[in-house]
């Protein structure tokens, strides 16, 4: 075989500790995402919150540290305080952000009860579309505070005394995107932002913030927009958020499959215009990044079209994901754990049904979607030090990059448990890719597994019916005098664990 690539892993090659929270995810008040998705009293799944049993099962076994909530473009017009207090009473408000009908049945202690039956924290997004500064601090107190004071003695009137504690908050969604409720220009948004911040932490000292980067690289905002953002709220925040979608519409999978490269090429710009700040401010604290939306979004774009306006939780962005998808899924998890130094939070968007690893059938099962298992891998395996893998990979060209090595990867370092778990894609389209890894720094450790997800048919999706997209742990990863050697197949997502011999 032609196709060789060779990895060199040493345990003080290390990029960072990854933060859990890069394996986040997001449920947005949006199509089948809460009502249908996570909630569905009358499913033959529901406990007795109406919460769907399949659904929290199907999370657990991903393992989502964190979710972000409730928007999104919905949070730019929405009202805490709809969501809170005596069901019965709650409005229902037209959402303009997606032309649908709110019911508040669900609202924010009914959501943070349901992440914490799934183990998640949240990251609570305020709105800073037609609200502001007043109720965002009002919001934290709410949340936070113990008691004593106006919103917490409301909260606990509502029947939960334990303030919710969420560490976590977005300020506002998408702010420079012309779509937003209460869209702002850089200035006005740092402004608002900035105060924000300040207001919130002067309730919660404790807490840390996100501030909104552009909506997309593609926007006209971008990089002018994250400096004069930053400009602002420097001193207030911890994080700047970045966003990026992915679709294969020419049908070029060579393309598709690099289109990794040009997220990391953005993350690093991001990097970029966040240091230039702390320079111009002579700080001494690095922004981090929140890239808090991320995922392929293309294959619903025609179907939503046809939405009628105003109803109630209708299938809105029900992307169904192919096997294709699930590499580029790969690609993209992989790009994230090379900028662990620098990216803290991550959120799959989203999480059930509106773009989403999990799918469900109205009185019917939950499903799994091809992109649910290299998540649910990553996240599972992926806890640790990010390493700085020394990688010899052959290369490619294709329609928007160059030199796109057939090997993308990365590889994760846990001391505590004596594990260590290799993550790669081969792009090649019709051969296996023979993987040299020299882990000889690392004494004593053997194979414990090879996942592997492939399909000979690009285009095949899974359903309700079965998941013809699927892993298998037949790969054939072996080691032999510290050189770990594996044929990775053609077109494929690999899982290769590794642990010190004692623990089997």
């Amino acid at each position: 075989m032609g196709n060789k690539a060779k990895m060199v892993l040493e345990k003080d090659y290390k990029i960072s500790e990854i933060d859990n929270r890069i394996y986040g995810s997001f449920i947005e008040h949006l199509g089948r995402a809460v009502y249908g998705g996570i909630y569905d009293p009358g499913h033959p799944q529901a406990d007795e919150n109406g919460f769907r049993q399949d659904v929290m099962e199907m999370v657990k076994e991903i393992q989502v540290p964190i979710i972000r909530y409730p928007g999104g473009n919905f949070v730019s017009g929405y009202n805490w305080e709809d969501g809170v207090g005596p069901i019965e009473n709650r409005p229902r408000r037209l959402d303009l952000a997606w032309r649908t009908t709110e019911t508040n049945e669900i609202g924010t202690n009914e959501f943070m009860k349901w992440a914490k039956l799934v183990n998640a924290d949240v990251n609570m997004a305020v709105n800073l579309g037609t609200r502001g500064i007043d109720a965002a601090r009002s919001l934290v107190e709410y949340c936070n505070h113990p008691g004593g004071s106006y919103y917490s003695d409301l909260r606990v009137s509502h029947g939960y005394k334990e303030p919710h504690k969420i560490k976590t908050w977005c300020l506002g969604n998408e702010m420079d995107g012309p779509w937003q409720i209460g869209h702002k220009t850089a200035e006005e948004y740092g402004r608002i932002a900035s105060e924000a911040a300040k207001v919130m932490k002067w309730v919660d000292p404790t807490i840390e913030l996100v501030a909104c980067g552009s909506s997309g690289r593609g926007m006209p905002t971008f990089a002018e927009w994250e400096a004069t953002v930053l400009d602002h709220t420097y001193d207030h925040v911890e994080f700047i958020s970045l966003h990026q979608y992915y679709g294969n519409r020419d049908n070029d999978i060579s393309n598709y499959l690099a289109m990794s490269l040009e997220m990391d090429d953005f993350i690093t710009s991001v990097i970029s215009i966040a240091d230039y700040i702390k320079a111009k401010k002579r700080g001494k604290k690095n922004i981090n990044l929140s890239f808090d939306e991320w995922n392929v979004w293309y294959h619903s774009n025609e179907a939503d079209k046809k939405i009628e306006p105003w109803s109630i939780a209708p299938p809105q962005l029900e992307d169904h994901y192919n096997f294709e998808d699930a590499l580029l899924v790969g690609c993209m998890l992989i790009t994230l754990l090379k900028h662990a130094d620098r990216i803290k939070i991550a959120c799959l968007a989203q999480l059930i049904n509106v773009i989403a690893p999990i799918m469900t059938e109205e009185n019917g099962p939950a499903w799994k979607q091809t992109i649910f298992y290299p998540y649910m891998h990553a996240s599972v395996f992926g806890r640790g030090v990010s390493l700085n893998p020394i990688v010899s990979s052959p290369k490619y060209d294709s329609k928007d990059f160059t030199d796109v090595p057939y090997l993308e990867s990365a590889a994760v370092y846990n001391e505590e448990n004596e594990q260590l778990t290799i993550f790669a894609v081969n792009r090649h389209l019709k051969e296996g890719l023979e993987l040299e890894c020299d882990i000889r720094n690392f004494d004593g450790y053997e194979v414990v597994e090879h996942i592997v997800l492939e399909n000979d048919d690009l285009k095949q999706t899974n359903s309700a019916k079965g998941t013809p997209v699927a892993p298998h742990s037949k790969g054939n990863a072996m080691i032999k005098d510290g050189l770990v050697s594996a044929v990775l197949p053609k077109l494929s997502w690999n899982v290769i664990r590794l642990a010190k011999r004692k623990l089997f």
